[in-house]
């Protein structure tokens, strides 16, 4: 296999499917090259699992590179942060000895999550039975809403105790009337203020105008690693919509939520699953039961943010195929191939058949995407543990084989394989 890795300065690492690819570990594997880690865009309902030393560490909002010393993690403006949430998250590392201090900066342009926003996101999915989108309940896209709608309160809003009490009462009056058209039971400012102002006085030191220190470095020459949320099929635009998040998880949301231009970014790295995961509802054509069951029964593949298991199905190609093209990526990086290795054969999605047609794109239409149905390639299964594995030529041949195919099946070379959770269970090639 050619070499494929580039020697550039700042690279964003996205997930290429539903969320869920491991991008944490692929962010907590290469950020030794880094100087800081961003996140861009997305919240709490994201969840990115780490283990080191058989440690397992589990970031909502807190970027990856913290684990590192060293390293700057900053949450940039395109984040909404649940305050409380965040406190604890910070809370737990420091309990576990990990350093947070100057090496973490939060934006003060971020939007602020609220109890409201989170009444709401569970009011609006109960309130459509059947047709549940499958929403975390952790307030994201009601937050998101008020910032589209311009009526949502910041982070630079909630270091001003009263400016953020007005702002409150002046969007309770609203908020409230919105709650009980669905049956809910209305919210009082009183019981927001006390544990949002104390929260605010925690955060304050790490509070900045994170555009101004994200441009000190690039114009430094600084390496800048931009951490991806969810994946590109939840993308507000160029997801499985309505079954998508709030925000754009795809490369157009590195520089709307880092406030630095596009010749910033010198390398895209595709993160995606060996086989395909969802959580929540949305139309999934390779969704297979038997490698649902095979990947649960390995206590693999549940929702590090919810719980809930994963539905699980073969690789699309077609589906990456198409998420490599919107993100502009130049490497891939292939995660949970140890999930496949007691599989005798092993199918990939090489399109889509629907209505008498084959398809070798994904439909935008959601509608016409939950009727298509897959068609497949098959390889052989590898029936040996491949975790102990350290290089190309340490893996089996069916395994160069199974990734060989997905590089020709995507039109991108894989840089990185991963065959384990652990950090040093990573090949770079």
């Amino acid at each position: 296999m050619k070499k494929a890795r580039t020697q550039k300065l700042n690279t964003l690492i996205v997930g290429l499917q539903w969320g869920d690819e491991g991008k944490g570990k692929i962010v907590d594997f290469l950020v030794k090259e880094a100087d800081a880690v961003v996140r861009y865009a997305g919240g709490s309902n994201a969840g990115h699992t780490i283990i080191v030393n058989s440690q397992k560490f589990v970031l909502h909002l807190v970027p990856s590179g913290i684990l590192h010393k060293s390293k700057i993690c900053i949450i940039g403006n395109g984040v909404v942060v649940d305050p409380i949430e965040l406190v604890q998250e910070i809370e737990a590392l420091k309990r576990n000895n990990v350093y947070v201090s100057e090496n973490l900066a939060i934006s003060d342009m971020a939007h602020v999550v609220l109890p409201y926003h989170k009444l709401l996101d569970a009011l609006r999915e109960n309130a459509k039975g059947d047709k549940k989108i499958g929403t975390t309940r952790r307030g994201i896209g009601p937050a998101y809403g008020d910032k589209a709608e311009r009526v949502g309160i910041r982070i630079c809003d909630l270091m001003d105790p009263d400016r953020f009490t007005q702002k409150l009462k002046e969007r309770l009056q609203e908020v409230n009337s919105l709650v009980q058209s669905f049956g809910g039971v209305p919210i009082t400012a009183d019981e927001i203020v006390e544990p949002y102002v104390k929260a605010a006085k925690y955060l304050q030191p790490y509070v900045r105008n994170t555009v101004v220190l994200l441009h000190e470095l690039w114009r430094k020459n600084k390496r800048i690693l931009f951490e991806g949320a969810q994946g590109t099929f939840l993308d507000i635009d160029h997801g499985t919509y309505p079954y998508v998040t709030s925000s754009n998880t795809t490369v157009g949301g590195v520089f709307t939520g880092t406030g630095l231009p596009p010749k910033a970014l010198h390398r895209v790295i595709g993160v995606m699953k060996a086989y395909t995961t969802r959580v929540g509802e949305g139309p999934f054509p390779t969704e297979n039961r038997e490698i649902s069951d095979l990947l649960h029964s390995l206590g693999r593949e549940f929702g590090s943010t919810t719980g809930r298991p994963r539905r699980c199905g073969w690789f699309d190609a077609v589906l990456a195929r198409h998420a490599v093209a919107v993100n502009g990526v130049n490497e891939l990086a292939v995660t949970n191939l140890d999930g496949l290795d007691t599989l005798e054969r092993i199918k990939v999605c090489v399109g889509y058949k629907y209505e008498g047609q084959i398809l070798r794109f994904v439909p935008s239409d959601t509608e016409v995407f939950k009727k298509c149905e897959p068609i497949y390639k098959e390889f052989a299964g590898w029936k040996c543990g491949i975790s102990g594995a350290r290089s190309w030529k340490e893996l089996p041949i069916n395994t160069r084989r199974y990734l060989r195919g997905l590089e020709e099946l995507l039109e991108a070379p894989i840089s990185i394989v991963s065959v384990g959770p652990e950090r040093h269970q990573t090949i770079l090639l």
